[in-house]
């Protein structure tokens, strides 16, 4: 049990720096890009002037700008969970985003401290979605001055 706790709290001082800037990780958009074709089957990224980036369907939201962006506020029907998550003051960043796609019922429930929380998003991405924030972030619009 010490040598496990001492484990934590070794890799929690190492993981530290990375995690401060709210980023999981560097994340490679090019593999992201790649990693990004499993999930076109319902997003798309189509910029606000219409530009499609990535065909995709329509079954999820636009993820053009998603970094950055109140969770549940883009123009579509989200569920009422990740809704109550922007609410309460949930903006997606590639660390947040990363954790959520790996098992999106389990991130909001967290979040929301509440163990019936549930997310329209059933697909679970179980690696690179550090890699799919920054390319997310890649394609994303520049900020505003």
């Amino acid at each position: 049990m010490t040598r496990t706790l001492a484990a934590i709290f070794a890799m929690s001082i190492v993981a530290a720096p990375a995690l401060a800037d709210g980023h999981a990780g560097p994340g490679d958009a090019a593999a992201g890009e790649k990693t990004f074709s499993k999930c076109k089957s319902c997003h798309m990224i189509v910029s606000d002037a219409g530009d499609e980036i990535v065909k995709g369907g329509r079954t999820g939201p636009n993820l053009y700008g998603v970094i950055g962006r109140q969770a549940g506020t883009a123009d579509f029907r989200y569920g009422d969970d990740l809704v109550a998550a922007g609410e309460a003051g949930l903006v997606w960043d590639a660390a947040n985003l990363a954790e959520y796609v790996v098992d999106p019922r389990a991130f909001l429930r967290t979040y929301l401290d509440d163990s019936k929380a549930k997310s329209k998003m059933a697909y679970k991405l179980k690696k690179g979605g550090e890699d799919v924030a920054a390319y997310l972030a890649s394609v994303a619009p520049a900020p505003e001055s």
